[in-house]
């Protein structure tokens, strides 16, 4: 049987990464059913690593925190100083994941967070292998890993598709970096949702199902049958974790970052229960108990 950890995004709940908001993103998950918690860390100067901690351990989560850069902190940049930014910032957010408790560090580590202007270049691309090189090898002190996200052409310029994500971590070269498909990406980039699962196989480390829209599962266009149908086809043991946005729920910089302008829903915890029981059946259908 495969049974696979459950996680919800604490978007789903709230906007910000205070105290508060953190307790009431743990508090919620934990009522919902989930085993872990995502956390962004695009604020993670807010967040009180010792306070989130605990309430993560007394609720029984796991932690997973994600992140994209920005473009003045960008390691895909061909300006140096830009680049040293971005750096810092991954080191910054490794060392706040392995504070909270977390082994695993994930997102579109290799880029900013929106639209390029350009196609990359191949000095951006030599950097991000050059940081991420450094970055992975300090997570393996830590006894943790990378996850590449692979984000749509509309929020990245470095990688839109497994294939692509595969030669960036075949050309890094670690074995801690790991692929991070994501539902909601992978509809407006790959050509179906089963050969990209099947091309990773036993390099896909993390998984986001989110919908065509970001809002209940099920309400879409996706073919998530097939999906998990491939996740079991290659024994996917890893964790799978619901992401869904509304502008009920607005983050001071990551709403807009993501383009989050529509309402598609007002209650995160009738949202979050829903997907649960949604994600569960999903995973029953194809062999996993859980």
């Amino acid at each position: 049987m495969i049974t696979n950890k459950l996680g919800v995004h604490a978007l789903v709940f709230t906007g910000g990464t205070g105290p508060d908001d953190v307790a009431l993103a743990v508090n919620q998950a934990q009522t919902a059913g989930y085993d872990i918690l995502e956390l962004s860390l695009h604020d993670a100067k807010n967040i009180d690593t010792a306070a989130a901690k605990s309430a993560l351990t007394d609720a029984g989560l796991d932690i997973v925190c994600s992140r994209g850069l920005a473009f003045d902190a960008d390691i895909s940049s061909d300006d140096p100083a830009v680049v040293a930014k971005g750096a810092d910032l991954l080191h910054y957010s490794l060392q706040v994941t392995h504070d909270l408790g977390g082994t695993l560090l994930t997102g579109a580590l290799y880029s900013a967070l929106g639209k390029y202007g350009h196609a990359l270049t191949a000095t951006g691309r030599s950097n991000v292998v050059s940081v991420l090189t450094e970055l992975a090898q300090e997570a393996r002190t830590k006894g943790m890993t990378l996850g590449l996200e692979i984000c749509n052409r509309y929020e990245t310029n470095v990688i839109n598709t497994a294939s692509e994500a595969l030669t960036l971590a075949d050309d890094i070269g670690e074995d801690n970096v790991l692929i991070h498909l994501d539902s909601y990406h992978m509809n407006i980039e790959e050509d179906n949702f089963v050969r990209p699962v099947l091309l990773v196989g036993d390099r896909l480390g993390y998984v986001h199902i989110g919908e065509n829209h970001r809002g209940y599962l099920g309400s879409g266009h996706l073919d998530f049958t097939s999906f998990f149908q491939a996740l079991a086809e290659i024994n996917y043991t890893g964790s799978i974790t619901f992401e869904s946005f509304s502008s009920a729920i607005v983050s001071p910089t990551l709403s807009n970052d993501l383009a989050i302008w529509r309402n598609l829903w007002n209650d995160g915890s009738a949202l979050a229960a829903h997907a649960h029981g949604y994600l569960c059946a999903l995973l029953k259908a194809n062999g996993n108990d859980k």
